[in-house]
């Protein structure tokens, strides 16, 4: 019985908690990224619009296409792929939202067969 009220007390606490996700504000605009390659840290910017996505590090701009799936979801097709990983489409997802900036994580949008998918996750903050 103590068990039983044990997880039903978890679950009522657990249940009042609710992670804010208002992903419109983040729909475009400019923002940036800090991600470590090599155990180097680097920051990236990029601008979204409604329909592209064009990023810019180490001086070079990148440009993708944009597809909403919803609010809180869209896929990313570079307009220009240099090789073919580059021609991969990368599946966006925004998983909680502060004032001004947004937890994300990405992976491939479609699954290679016999592989595991990575899914990668970081933080973007938005700073026009």
């Amino acid at each position: 019985m103590k068990f039983f009220l044990s997880i039903l007390a978890l679950t009522l606490l657990s249940s009042c908690y609710s992670i804010e996700r208002d992903c419109s504000d983040f729909k475009t605009g400019t923002f940036e990224f800090t991600y470590t390659i090599d155990g180097t840290e680097h920051t990236s910017r990029f601008k979204r619009t409604e329909e592209f996505n064009i990023d810019y590090h180490e001086e070079k701009a990148d440009s993708s296409s944009i597809r909403w799936i919803n609010d809180c979801e869209f896929i990313l097709k570079k307009l220009h792929p240099t090789s073919n990983s580059e021609k991969e489409a990368i599946h966006m997802k925004i998983l909680s939202t502060t004032e001004d900036s947004y937890a994300f994580e990405y992976k491939l949008a479609v699954k290679r067969p016999n592989k595991p998918s990575r899914v990668e996750k970081g933080i973007a903050i938005k700073i026009e």
